[in-house]
């Protein structure tokens, strides 16, 4: 499992409290953390609020980069903040993200093949989240025929079948899974799959319990990655723990132990 740690992101009140009066530590802590935690990438979103997103997201990276050496998802609905940010990484980054509207396909993977980076691509479009997990094959499907067309690998795409709160939308937790499993089949090699994981809890009491099953089962059926809160151990321990069952690690009686040191 790659695992995207989701914690930078500017909708979090203390991160855009951060951003806004350049609170270096904050943002350095978190990077920090969040890779000791097991990241391999850290997802970098500036927020909804942000007055000057190029600014912000400059300012983040060198922030990042300055105590990590890791790898970056740039996250923008903004095409020329994403830009800024790829001028200025120093491991291969992600783009997160675009949908399968074929004008935002065009700059994102334009911007792809430019930089060399990796892209999150939403199975969705102009018409919102589809209900059914034939219609989330289907705008994947287009995604994966525009990297093509790019000269993007398959492998260097992540499928998002997009993942909606269970408290709204109960149904569409068995059609996202089912997505996944399906996504799998849309070229060779494979691309990669990823979920936004906070989202199936949003709003809900257990929020914590509803990550780690979900995230469970999604392994399962194939997950690669994940956009998650790296920093609940328990939710980490579950990743670990399905993923030694599926025979992806070895056993030994301190498996979790061992995992993170690796």
């Amino acid at each position: 499992m790659i695992v995207i740690g989701e914690l930078i992101n500017g909708m979090y009140k203390d991160v855009g409290k951060a951003v806004s009066n350049r609170e270096t530590d904050v943002i350095q802590h978190l990077a920090i953390d969040q890779v000791k935690a097991g990241s391999q990438v850290l997802d970098v979103n500036t927020g909804p609020y942000s007055k000057n997103p190029k600014d912000d997201m400059k300012w983040l990276i060198e922030s990042i980069q300055a105590v990590v050496d890791v790898r970056l998802a740039l996250d923008s609905t903004k095409a020329d903040v994403i830009e800024e940010g790829l001028r200025l990484v120093k491991n291969r980054a992600v783009i997160n993200s675009t949908n399968a509207d074929e004008a935002k396909m065009d700059v994102i993977f334009g911007l792809a093949k430019k930089y060399n980076t990796q892209v999150i691509g939403l199975a969705m479009d102009k018409a919102g989240v589809p209900n059914s997990r034939e219609k989330r094959l289907e705008l994947a499907a287009t995604i994966m025929a525009k990297a093509i067309d790019y000269g993007i690998g398959t492998d260097d795409v992540f499928l998002d079948p997009i993942v909606l709160p269970v408290n709204v939308a109960q149904t569409q937790g068995r059609e996202v899974l089912e997505a996944i499993r399906e996504f799998s089949c849309l070229s060779d090699p494979a691309p990669n799959t990823v979920i936004g994981l906070s989202n199936v809890s949003q709003g809900t009491k257990f929020r914590s319990l509803v990550n780690r099953t979900f995230l469970t089962m999604a392994i399962a059926d194939g997950l690669t990655s994940a956009i998650l809160d790296p920093l609940d151990k328990e939710l980490m321990d579950a990743m670990i723990t399905a993923e030694l069952v599926l025979n992806k690690h070895i056993y030994c009686d301190s498996f979790l132990d061992a995992y993170r040191k690796k």
